[in-house]
Order: C-alpha cells, then sequence, then structure tokens
C-alpha cells in the first residue's frame, strides 16, 4: 500500500499545483519538439524463442552524434530484439538482472501460465536469473515483452526494457501479407532528457496525473527517425510503447490506410481510416500504399489533434519521414477476408462485473494521500488482497466505467484476450482496431465500455490494470484470481 510520508506530501503538493496553474491545458505535459529526421530507422535485430535477456545499464545514439545512458535487454541498445516466433512453439527466455533494483518479464498479450506471466511480485533479484519457459499457444499477432515489478514498472520500461514479440501461424502465411523489407515494426515512445543526453524519469506529481511524457518522439529507439521506401505496399506493425502518451496516428497528406489487426492478431476484414487513435500499450497493424507516389515525394507518420482531456491531443506533430526513393512493380492484392473470428455473443457470459476507473475523488485528501491517486473500484494495487476470483474456462463481460471521469485509462487485462462488445458515450462506437481480438482497451473521459472473454485454464493469479504507466505504479492495478 502507497502509505508514506512522502505520498502524503505528494497529494498536498497535488492540490497546490492544481490550483496554481495555467489554462493552458499543454502546461501539464511537455510539448513535442521536432527534429530534422536525418537518423535512418534501425530494426531492432531478430531472435527466434530461444535466448537470453540481460537487465542492464547500457547507453545508445538514441540523438544523432550523441550517447545517451539507458537500460537494455542487450548491450548498445534501448530495445530488446523482436522475438518471432511461430504458434505452437517452445519460448525458453533466460533474464539475468544486472540492475540494482529487482525486475521481471510480463509478456503483454502471451495467453500463458501465471507463473510465467511476470507478476509484480514474482521479481528476479540483482544479481540472478530466471528461465521463463511457456508454449506459445495463439494466434498470430504482435505482443511485446516489458518489466512488471510493483513501483518499477513504469521507470524501467521508460529507461529501455521493451521488446516486440511477433507470432506467426498458418491462417495468416497463407495470406501472402507483405513480408521481409515490408514488414517494418514501428515501436513509438516519447522520452525527456538530461543535460548530458541520458534519459530523465524524475515524474513530478502532474506527471503522475497525466502519465510522463517525453519532448522527444522515438521510434524504434532513435529520434526523428526516416525510412526509404519504394512504391509498394507496406506492412507497419506499431505499437505505442509510451507510458502515458496516446497517439492519433495518421499521415501528412492526410492519405487513408489500411487496418488488418489490432493487439491480438488479424482482423475479419481490413478497415480503411485516415486516422488512428492508439493507447499506450496498444498494437495496430496497418498497410500503407506507396504505389502511386512518384519518387523524391516526402511524407510523414503524424500525429492528428484530438480530444481526451486535458493533457492530450492538443498538439500536431511529425513521428516518422518516409521518403519514396525507389520506383518497383507492386503486385501486392489485399485479400477480402483476413481472417475467421467469430463473435462472442453476450448472451453467452455467466457473470458481468463493473470496474470503476473514473477517478473522481481528487478532491478526497485522506484516502488520496493515504493510497494514491488512481484506483480500480476505489481500491489500489495490494499484493495481499484478491480482488477478483474467476472460474477456468468461464466467460465473462468485464464494464470498464470511465463516464465520470476526466483522464483517458487504457486498460489491460493480463492472461487474455478479448473481444469489444460497445462503447457508450464519449466516441460512442467501436473504432477500426477494436474489431478484433483485444488485451488493452483505451477508454477516453466520459466513456464506458464492455468486453467479454473466456478465461484460459492457466490458473493462478493475473493482473487487471491502467497501461498509463505512472497510474499503474500509483496503484491503479487489482489481482484476480483464476480458479
Amino acid at each position: 500500500m502507497k502509505t508514506t510520508y512522502g505520498l502524503i506530501l505528494s497529494a498536498f503538493a497535488l492540490i497546490i499545483s492544481f490550483s496554481s496553474c495555467s489554462s493552458d491545458p499543454l502546461d501539464l505535459v511537455t510539448t513535442v519538439t521536432e527534429g530534422d529526421f536525418t537518423i535512418a530507422l534501425p530494426s531492432p535485430p531478430t531472435t527466434n524463442g530461444q535466448m537470453n535477456l540481460t537487465a542492464q545499464f547500457t547507453t545508445q545514439n538514441i540523438f544523432k552524434g550523441k550517447s545517451s545512458k539507458v537500460l537494455g535487454y542487450q548491450s548498445g541498445s534501448i530495445l530488446g530484439p523482436t522475438i518471432v516466433v511461430n504458434t505452437g512453439d517452445v519460448m525458453s527466455v533466460n533474464l539475468q538482472n544486472n540492475l540494482t533494483e529487482t525486475t521481471n518479464i510480463h509478456w503483454h498479450g502471451l495467453v500463458i501460465p501465471a507463473n510465467m506471466d511476470g507478476h509484480p511480485e514474482n521479481v528476479v533479484q540483482p544479481g540472478a536469473s530466471f528461465d521463463y519457459t511457456f508454449t506459445v499457444a495463439q494466434r498470430a499477432g504482435m505482443y511485446w515483452y516489458h518489466p512488471h515489478p510493483d513501483g518499477h514498472t513504469a521507470k524501467q520500461a521508460y529507461l529501455g526494457l521493451a521488446g516486440a514479440i511477433i507470432v506467426r501461424d498458418a491462417e495468416e502465411n497463407a495470406l501472402n501479407l507483405p513480408s521481409g523489407e515490408f514488414e517494418v515494426p514501428l515501436v513509438i515512445q516519447d522520452k525527456r532528457i538530461s543535460t548530458d543526453y541520458a534519459l530523465d524519469y524524475s515524474p513530478t506529481m502532474n506527471d503522475v496525473m497525466t502519465g510522463y511524457m517525453g519532448k522527444y518522439i522515438t521510434v524504434n529507439g532513435v529520434y526523428a527517425p526516416f525510412k526509404s521506401v519504394k512504391t509498394a505496399t507496406y506492412r507497419f506493425r506499431v505499437l505505442n510503447g509510451s507510458n502515458g502518451r496516446i497517439y492519433n496516428l495518421g499521415f501528412s497528406n492526410g492519405a487513408t490506410f489500411k487496418v488488418i489487426g489490432a493487439d491480438g492478431g488479424l482482423l475479419t476484414t481490413s478497415q480503411t481510416v485516415s486516422s488512428l487513435l492508439l493507447g499506450p500499450g496498444e498494437r495496430a497493424d496497418i498497410l500503407v500504399d506507396f504505389s502511386t507516389y512518384a519518387v523524391g515525394t516526402e511524407v510523414f507518420l503524424v500525429n492528428n489533434l484530438f480530444s481526451a482531456g486535458t493533457s492530450q491531443g492538443k498538439q500536431k506533430f511529425n513521428i516518422t519521414k518516409f521518403i519514396v526513393d525507389t520506383k518497383v512493380s507492386d503486385s501486392f492484392t489485399l485479400p477480402t477476408t483476413l481472417s475467421a473470428i467469430t463473435p462472442m455473443a453476450a448472451s453467452s457470459a455467466s457473470r458481468t462485473r463493473t470496474f470503476d476507473i473514473s477517478n473522481m475523488e481528487m478532491s478526497g485528501m485522506g484516502s488520496m494521500a493515504m493510497k494514491g491517486m488512481h484506483r480500480i473500484n476505489n481500491k489500489v494495487y495490494d499484493k495481499n488482497r484478491i480482488d477478483e476470483v474467476v472460474a477456468a474456462g468461464s466467460t465473462e463481460i468485464w464494464v470498464f466505467d470511465n463516464s465520470t471521469g476526466a483522464e483517458p485509462h487504457p486498460m489491460h487485462i493480463h492472461g487474455v484476450q478479448f473481444q469489444v462488445l460497445d462503447r457508450t458515450g464519449g466516441r460512442g462506437s467501436l473504432i477500426a482496431s477494436e474489431k478484433g481480438w483485444k488485451d488493452t482497451i483505451l477508454l477516453l473521459p466520459g466513456e464506458k465500455v464492455r468486453v467479454i472473454m473466456t478465461f484460459s485454464n492457466n490458473k493462478g493469479l493475473f493482473m487487471l490494470h491502467c497501461h498509463n504507466l505512472e497510474h499503474e505504479d500509483d496503484g491503479m492495478m487489482l489481482q484476480f484470481e483464476v480458479q
């Protein structure tokens, strides 16, 4: 429980800061500064599911000509290798902890045994190691991995401990989607730096309220990159790996693109959009057609304006520059049907549970000071308390209620993939990436969302939390037991 004297002082600081803050919502968050887009976009190295990861202090050239102190799972890299496996493969990963504090790995989106999932209390001590071994038993999709120790998740993930996982299966392979050089992971994160270019993680109380947001947008670990592309269709596997920042992705020329997949893999059919909102922890599988562009054309992946409370979406900025430099003949044709997904009927659920995430008691000094500002059902994480018990193999509806809330919350459930039934209030409907399997769902202020899922036979303790990592570390996390 967050009951320290420092938290009580922080609560007073929060009240002072809010009473004195400007009416300009950008005062609540660091405004993005754009670079010159002269660093080539790197691709993290790929590996199979048999590997060693070392959580360590290292350096990387995030900024052109500058070395930054970071954390990494491999020497000289802010991001771990992209793990590429097939459904049915056994993953065997040894984690060596060379940090000065505990750490672990959560395999975000993978449905695996509880003792392999990276529970906040299942940690590896400094100097020790742990073997993660499990079978990849789900469909093709883009997943990811990052630390999950209680109270240290936000800092460790922000400083560099994260990586992507790409799962392939026969259904997806048969579609002949763009591959090789035409399949590109895009891990989008925002960073702050110290005067010596080291990554800076020093959240204020306002940062805890909004999520820790940085001035510098990085992709695949570098700031303001460019990528040369051919006149062909590219498949971009996009991960919002930021702690708290939401992105409304689009292109500087307003061009449309196709969403073909989400957190848990391919959609049934592609969805054509000109922008796509992506919260922390969410992924999107998109196709971008450069075939009609003239050689020499430059276009940016951008963050478009959007409305999500007082601290998000108030600035449009460029993320990555694409330069069309080679004319080729592109024969790719997108299949009409991508995947078979059977919609889950609400009537199939044996129980409905509601989770209030509105956090509207900010004026209540007592509970806020003693238990953290961010809660679920007015509770903060307690390792000694099991908040919900569900039956293995059961189907349930979980309702996330942010209808009276003023902040956005991306809600993540461990150990399961779900379908989104509906959204009421706010945007009032599902967006393109919410029409398939999900493990993280973004709720903007004023929204209520219903999700439905069938729990696996993996018994044990799993987590439910906000994937704004500052909110999570502040206590916005519960645990449920599958029995």
